[in-house]
């Protein structure tokens, strides 16, 4: 299993963090322009329709309208205040946290929908009377206090989440979850047909290499869907030298095109779906978890080891992100890994990526907490639980790299850990690092 070549149809993802934001940033400003078109055309609208909404004279409309507009803003202050602690507070836990979960996109929309609600009230206030009062108005900006006070308590709740490691675990476990499932089908969900051939690349001399023009950054994501569909129009091939997550430089080789058997290469041709196929191909400053299924379990790991630092000595942190790597490593176990093939609607193979294999996941996974947690006892006794559980529900073939990190386990420990008693208790499996319910000696 760990040689073998899987396939399997393209999915389109959920889009990467910086596409998120940028949505988010788009819609926070929608906001804040219907706030102040909205104030200016709702009181010129109102004086055509019978009057509505809650009395108010002119001096209780220009004093709510004045308190809200305040208001508004001095909370929309409040909530970049609160973010921005949170923010120094996930950045201890991994400083690539924040923008691999994009936690925070949302309340770049709450902050819209404050000062859009703000805007609202201070452009309706210039337009209350002695004569003409929009009582509608002034009802609708009460009724957005209402919401906005809603969402605000919504949101800042959740944060109570964003500030524990464990909460973070959680986050990059279920977003993982995800990914595995989109990238790694389950044997039910694989693509049925002769398994495609091994997806090695074109030789310098054949094909059209496809080449990154910009500056050196790394592989944030593929358009697949887009790409299977480029290669079954044109019945070629694309051959990726390089998968989801590895930087490159200017001028390297990402990948090559060649046509399917049986057809000439035609230059010009080949150059202009290089050129589509390229297109295809996302690039950023940093890693996303959309398509990567290892940099999920790098965040992972990486909140693991940052607990165990001596600085923070909070394994239990650790032990809550050992949870959601043994979980991930569960799904990831019965399932194919190593190179792939996307295939179009008939089955046909039509893009070739590299990925990693088994023993790399695990590795990944697991290698930096088993060094620098083999002086826990909490994290050791968890560990072996872990290592247990997957020994036990894992084929035959996907054994050797878990034994492996098990044995290393027991000789780490034994140095680490050379008090009899610390011993002992340490070589104890427990799902809980320490309390869990035992059988007695």
């Amino acid at each position: 299993m760990t040689g073998s070549v899987r396939a399997r149809p393209a999915f389109r993802s959920r889009g990467t963090y910086r596409a998120r934001r940028n949505r988010s940033h788009a819609i926070a400003v929608v906001l804040v322009a219907a706030g102040a078109l909205l104030g200016w055309a709702l009181p010129r609208w109102e004086r055509h329709l019978p009057e509505a909404g809650l009395t108010f004279d002119a001096s209780t409309a220009q004093a709510t309208l004045a308190a809200i507009a305040g208001g508004m803003i001095t909370l929309a202050g409040f909530v970049v205040t609160a973010i921005t602690l949170v923010v120094q507070t996930v950045q201890t836990m991994s400083p690539r946290l924040v923008a691999a979960l994009g936690h925070f996109s949302r309340y770049l929309v709450l902050f819209g929908l404050l000062i859009g609600t703000a805007l609202f009230a201070l452009v309706a206030l210039s337009q209350v009377r002695d004569d003409d009062v929009p009582r509608v108005t002034v009802t609708l900006a009460v009724g957005l206090v209402l919401v906005d006070a809603v969402t605000v308590l919504s949101l800042l709740a959740s944060l109570r989440h964003a500030v524990t490691g464990g909460g973070l675990a959680r986050a990059v476990g279920e977003r993982l979850r995800t990914v595995v499932d989109q990238t790694h089908p389950a044997a039910a969900q694989a693509v049925s047909g002769p398994p495609p051939p091994p997806p090695a690349p074109a030789p310098s001399g054949e094909g059209e290499a496809i080449r990154h023009r910009g500056h050196p950054a790394l592989i944030v994501a593929l358009d697949e869907p887009r790409l299977v569909r480029l290669a079954a129009r044109h019945d070629i091939q694309v051959r990726f030298l390089h998968t989801v997550g590895d930087f490159v430089g200017s001028g390297t080789t990402v990948a090559y095109l060649s046509p399917s058997p049986g057809r000439d290469p035609d230059d010009a041709r080949q150059r202009r779906l290089a050129r589509r196929v390229a297109a295809c191909v996302r690039f950023g400053p940093g890693r996303s978890i959309e398509q990567d299924t290892a940099y999920g379990l790098r965040l992972l790991a990486d909140i693991a080891i940052r607990a165990l630092s001596p600085a923070v000595n909070d394994p239990t942190t650790a032990i809550e992100a050992l949870d959601q790597i043994e979980d991930v490593l569960r799904r990831l176990a019965d399932r194919a890994h190593g190179p792939y093939w996307l295939v179009d609607e008939a089955g046909r193979p039509r893009v070739s990526c590299p990925a990693q294999y088994w023993p790399d996941l695990v590795s990944l996974a697991l290698d930096e907490t088993l060094l620098y947690g083999s002086a826990n006892p909490q994290t050791v006794r968890r560990l072996h639980a872990l290592l247990d559980h997957l020994l036990a529900t894992t084929a035959d073939d996907r054994r050797a790299p878990l034994a492996e990190r098990r044995e290393a386990l027991h000789r780490l420990a034994a140095t680490a850990l050379p008090d009899p008693l610390l011993n002992a208790v340490a070589a104890r499996p427990d799902p809980q690092g320490l309390g869990g319910i035992r059988e007695p000696p």
